[in-house]
């Protein structure tokens, strides 16, 4: 059993989070109920809650029973809305968490023409019996270094129906949030007593909460209140519009407190109206409000929860996979689709910053960059922060931004041509830049880079990158003969692709010792890049070679390898030299890289095939309760580094079809 504490409560572990999003931002939650990871408006934006990288200081927004419980939390089947439910003798307590999205977005902004709403809605519900919960919000401004102003304030934009009521509202320099609340009166959301009387929804009321003893840069607030069974309801907080343009702080946010506009007063709450009568007010009370400022009733509450529980019911109901190990695909792409960036349709790697890839360590990256396509991604470190779990320093933006990474362009051009195999054809302008491209690559081919692993020491010739670079000169000499595009220099591309394979051969294999090293100038260094060979065709599974270093990273430590519990490490971080330090845990991208290798083999050997299947079926019990990946995983078997991750998501999505396609006996795909 567990108990939230209203302050002093200590770290989460990362895997006990589940993530929730509107293609914009994401929210980290915990299981216990807590938002421990925020930024708004977007991935990259300052975070408002950062608990998770500094339990004191970071802010949260949390919801617990004030009794004894134990937490169960899941998605709605084929969804991103999050259920936390607190269970306890006296009763349960449901958390419905979401970002809104509409249900059909090619219908514009959503079906009923309302704009996307940035809120975060929080829903609560009793189930059963009576429960006592309370309720806290503590944002810390710019990642906990910003100042505000928390007041509370009359709540103009609830329904002039109702009884009025107050809001919380907290003011920085650059950001303000509201949290407002909506108890769900509708016929079927009716709590009774014993004789089957109506039961009243409890006066909530908002009270001061100072943490800054703790190093919150201004006031927080909390509630408690008891909720009796079928009571609900919705906590709405939101970056509230002005209609002007000018900041909430400018104009005076909100009427003065405890002062209920005209509206309110001339309607009050206990009067009675007919069905009718009641939406006809509720009409025209919208129809006076900015459209990305809608009336909150319970009306609209339910019906955010029902549109964007279909929304991603819709959206996963178009996979066509049907292989056995559909739920964790299912759940790989509904993960997967929390990570774009809707308005450029970029991914971020992960929507959290500055996790430890081990507890304590140093090794605490921001991967949020790339939705704008910008490359001012100053590196900073935040030393107020303590860093999860004490993993310091926290890090913000990425140094990593101006590394020459020559292996990028193999993956685009791999992108390019499996788009135009199975989508539309490349036209004839496009065709120029990706010769371009090409020629760019051939043009630094023997330069050295730093490559996937960002190393932060000095530029090498990375196996992996001059792979890569084949790769995209290979895609773009298959892009000619496939489209019949014409290529001017196809001799010479020919030539350059193919003594650049032979000099992998020569400069990057290791024949004393029987693998492909990590670089041309670190022979006796093993890296677990090297699996992704036959994934991108530069060899066949069973070419010698490779299996000969497949077989080395699958042994264990002790003996020269890089595999414990069926997981498989980057490389030795004790032997190569890559600038930063310290240790980490075992990498989920070559873990599944290393089983889709498996599987190709297992076209010819059985025993690896065998191999590959229990080794990808050991990688999914590492995941959550949720059926969620980070980025790597500990000795004990814990999730680390940050959460969620998109390689680890796309990966093993892509592990999955081949080894069912293997398995069905139709052959990995392209």
């Amino acid at each position: 059993m567990a108990v939230q504490q209203p302050t002093g409560r200590d770290y989460v572990d990362i895997q006990d989070h589940a993530l929730i999003g509107n293609l914009h931002t994401a929210a980290l939650v915990s299981i216990d109920g807590s938002i421990e990871s925020y930024c708004v408006p977007n991935f990259d934006s300052p975070s408002v809650f950062a608990r998770i990288l500094d339990k004191n200081r970071g802010g949260h927004f949390s919801i617990s029973p004030l009794i004894p419980f134990r937490p169960k939390q899941t998605y709605l089947p084929s969804s991103n809305v999050l259920s936390t439910k607190f269970l306890s003798e006296e009763g349960v307590v449901s958390v419905t968490d979401f970002l809104p999205r509409q249900v059909d977005p090619s219908k514009g902004p959503d079906a009923s023409g309302h704009p996307l709403l940035n809120w975060l809605v929080r829903r609560v519900e009793v189930i059963r019996g009576t429960v006592p919960i309370r309720v806290e919000i503590a944002p810390a401004f710019d990642y906990g270094r910003a100042a505000h102003k928390m007041e509370f304030v009359h709540d103009d934009s609830t329904s002039p129906l109702e009884k009025p009521q107050k809001k919380v509202v907290f003011t920085s320099k650059d950001l303000t949030l509201d949290l407002r609340y909506v108890c769900d009166t509708s016929s079927e959301r009716q709590a009774t007593d014993a004789q089957g009387n109506l039961l009243p929804y409890p006066s909530l009321e908002f009270k001061e909460l100072d943490l800054r003893s703790q190093g919150h840069q201004g006031l927080s607030a909390y509630a408690e209140f008891s909720l009796s069974e079928g009571h609900a309801i919705t906590f709405v907080l939101r970056d509230p519009p002005v209609p002007d343009g000018t900041s909430a702080t400018a104009v005076g946010y909100g009427h003065a407190s405890g002062t209920p506009p005209v509206s309110q007063t001339s309607l009050p709450g206990e009067q009675k109206l007919d069905g009718a009568k009641v939406e006809a007010v509720l009409r025209g009370a919208s129809a006076m409000r900015a459209r990305n400022d809608p009336l909150l009733t319970s009306r609209l509450a339910n019906k955010l929860l029902y549109d964007t529980n279909k929304y991603w019911i819709n959206w996963i109901g178009k996979s066509t996979y049907n292989g056995r190990w559909r739920e964790a695909v299912h759940r790989s792409a509904l993960a997967l689709k929390l990570l774009i960036f809707e308005p450029t349709g970029a991914i971020v790697a992960s929507p959290t910053f500055s996790l430890p890839e081990y507890i304590g360590g140093t090794r605490n990256w921001d991967y949020r960059y790339t939705i704008h396509g910008t490359t001012e991604l100053e590196e900073l470190e935040l030393p107020h922060l303590d860093g999860h779990k004490g993993s310091k320093p926290v890090r913000i933006g990425n140094g990593a931004a101006d590394h020459l990474q020559l292996d990028i362009y193999g993956e685009l051009m791999d992108c390019i041509y499996l788009s135009q195999k199975f989508g539309r054809p490349v036209g004839y302008d496009t065709w120029l830049n990706i010769r371009e491209l090409v020629e760019y690559v051939i043009k630094n081919i023997s330069r050295p880079d730093l490559s996937i692993w960002e190393v932060r020491s000095k530029e090498r010739n990375f196996v992996y990158s001059k792979i890569m670079m084949w790769v995209a000169i290979d895609r773009g000499l298959r892009l000619a003969d496939k489209r019949s595009l014409p290529c001017p220099r196809r001799n010479e591309w020919l030539a350059a692709r193919d003594t650049l394979y032979e000099e992998i051969m020569d400069k990057g294999y290791n024949k004393e010792k029987g693998f492909f090293s990590q670089s041309y100038e670190d022979k006796d260094i093993l890296d677990s890049a090297i699996l992704v060979m036959p994934l991108v065709f530069f060899t066949s599974a069973i070419e010698p070679r490779f299996l000969s270093t497949l077989k080395q990273i699958l042994k264990s430590p002790e003996k020269g390898g890089l595999t414990a519990n069926n997981l498989v490490f980057r490389y030795d971080t004790k032997l190569a030299e890559d600038g930063v330090g310290g240790e980490e845990g075992a990498f989920s991208l070559t873990t599944l890289w290393a089983v889709e290798a498996l599987g190709r083999a297992g076209q010819y050997d059985k025993a690896l095939l065998h191999q590959a299947v229990t080794v990808f079926e050991d990688f999914l019990g590492f995941g959550n309760h949720c059926g969620l990946f980070s980025e790597e995983i500990s000795a004990a078997g814990e999730g680390l580094g940050n959460a969620v991750q998109g390689f680890t998501h796309v990966t093993l999505i892509s592990a999955a079809f081949n080894l069912s396609r293997t398995l069905a006996g139709r052959g990995p795909g392209h």
